[in-house]
């Protein structure tokens, strides 16, 4: 008897519950039916007498459309927080030697995601690089972002909460900025960096027919803005508001707003004619000083190299004179290492560099304190050696005080942009090659530290290549480094 009651009691407690699931589902219904906006908008569809009824039906229609594409939108927009929130969660909980297998300052292509994507062109963020590695916590609001897009292409307008950092890895093209009370343009050319304030509405255009356009762009958190980048396209989000609210601010009939807002969606990156290239392509002539708030590109390659030989070149930008940079504390480097040559094991002792490979492969080798293993307490720091192939699109993170040196395959040489972090005071230290910290060093502080004479110390570090080398077992037949593609 016990036991066929208890079995009433859970066959009505499952009824119970599909009833409840029911009634709330047409619930929801009823509420997505009983849309105020909805409902407004269809009545004066039905009031406006000198519609007929074909026309009435046309308006309907059109409620309806707007109506859900708002619904999509808003459902889309509590998809992406809800990522976010459930990224966030994932970046604090993420246990740092649970990837102790692979080099966690090294991102290939797995770490990027595609935030936006047509026939014509994507933008991939790299994930978080706190994900990786305690270590860079310092730098987890920092945000990688690559932009190809295809030949004759324009990129729609966006603006961004964060300030950019822009270089222009491949290609040329055009970058308006629309500002206050007009648009600036300027010519984009391989080598080209430039910084985009946040709030700046800034869209891109692609004028060469056979070339992709490739940016790197590095964004700079805003202390007000939440740890992660947002874009914000006009159209999209003017949609957003209530027709009513936009018809108050536009002083334009919402019949006529729609017709504007309810175009088929094309895509952020399109296609466009030669003809609009053209137009789009009008640059006013004249020279923009790099060192003015408003200014324009700063072509890095165009400048005089910092170290220069016949294995390599490293450009660098710098903070000693005023510039868009400044206010940022941030450097950015190009280096060019020939086929078959390496730079010297080196450290910078303040920046925290993000280097992008922007063409051919090599490898990477760097030293880090952090995972040293063993568990057992030693009389100096020991240090892990982590070592990566490098190619065209992976990044690579190097934490202030971390040794490391990076090489060019026999077959390829390799291209590197790198964002430098906290430069201001920084130094390059050199482990090899002429002047590097060991030659600088005084000598009875050399025969204690290598318990050698001085001078057997110096027949090994005083040599007169600067910086850049021949690597393991290159027969020198290369020729000089040079910052063209």
């Amino acid at each position: 008897m016990k036991t066929k009651l208890a079995l009433h009691i859970f066959l009505f407690i499952i009824v119970l519950s599909l009833c409840t699931n029911l009634l709330a589902a047409l619930s929801r219904d009823d509420e997505e039916q009983e849309d105020p906006e909805l409902t407004t908008c269809i009545h004066q569809c039905g009031q406006q007498r000198q519609y007929s009824k074909t026309d009435k039906r046309i308006c309907i229609r059109s409620c309806e459309r707007y109506h859900q594409m708002k619904k999509e939108r808003e459902r889309h927009m509590q998809e992406e927080e809800a990522r976010r929130r459930k990224q966030e969660y994932e970046d604090e909980d993420e246990d740092e030697g649970t990837r102790m297998d692979n080099n966690p300052y090294v991102f290939d292509d797995e770490d990027f995601r595609t935030k936006l994507e047509t026939q014509e062109g994507r933008v991939q963020v790299l994930n978080k690089f706190s994900r990786r590695s305690k270590v860079l916590q310092g730098i987890r609001n920092y945000v990688l972002v690559t932009l190809e897009a295809k030949g004759h292409t324009f990129t729609s307008p966006s603006y961004f909460d964060s300030d950019a950092v822009l270089f222009v890895v491949k290609g040329r093209g055009v970058i308006g900025l629309v500002r206050e009370d007009k648009t600036d343009r300027f010519n984009l050319e391989y080598g080209d960096m430039m910084r985009v304030p946040a709030g700046t509405l800034v869209y891109f255009v692609n004028k060469d027919e056979n070339q992709n356009l490739v940016l790197a762009n590095l964004f700079i958190p805003l202390l007000s803005t939440p740890p992660d980048f947002k874009a914000f396209n006009p159209e999209q989000f003017l949609t957003a508001f209530s027709i009513d609210k936009l018809e108050a601010a536009l002083k334009t009939p919402r019949e006529k707003l729609r017709g504007v807002f309810e175009q088929e969606e094309k895509g952020s990156i399109l296609k466009i004619s030669k003809e609009e290239v053209e137009a789009l392509s009008k640059v006013k002539e004249g020279f923009w000083p790099f060192t003015t708030q408003t200014g324009g590109p700063f072509n890095l390659l165009g400048t005089r190299p910092y170290i220069s030989n016949q294995y390599g070149r490293l450009y660098q930008s710098t903070l000693d004179k005023p510039s868009d940079l400044n206010e940022l504390n941030l450097v950015l480097s190009f280096c060019n290492i020939t086929r078959g040559s390496m730079s010297a094991p080196s450290y910078a002792t303040r920046a925290t560099k993000i280097c992008l490979v922007a063409q051919g492969k090599g490898y990477l080798e760097m030293l880090c304190p952090h995972y040293s293993g063993g568990g057992r307490k030693q009389d100096r720091p020991s240090y892990q050696r982590l070592s990566s192939e490098v190619r065209a699109g992976m990044v690579f993170v190097v934490p202030a005080g971390h040794p490391f040196l990076v090489g060019a395959s026999k077959e390829d040489e390799v291209h590197i942009v790198c964002f430098e972090l906290n430069a201001r005071g920084n130094k390059i230290q050199a482990l090899a090659g002429k002047n590097n910290v060991i030659i600088a060093m005084d000598k009875d502080a050399k025969q204690v530290t290598f318990m050698q004479p001085a001078d057997k110390v110096d027949e090994i570090f005083n040599t007169q290549e600067s910086f850049f080398f021949p690597g393991p077992n290159n027969d020198h037949s290369h020729g000089r480094a040079y910052a063209v593609m």
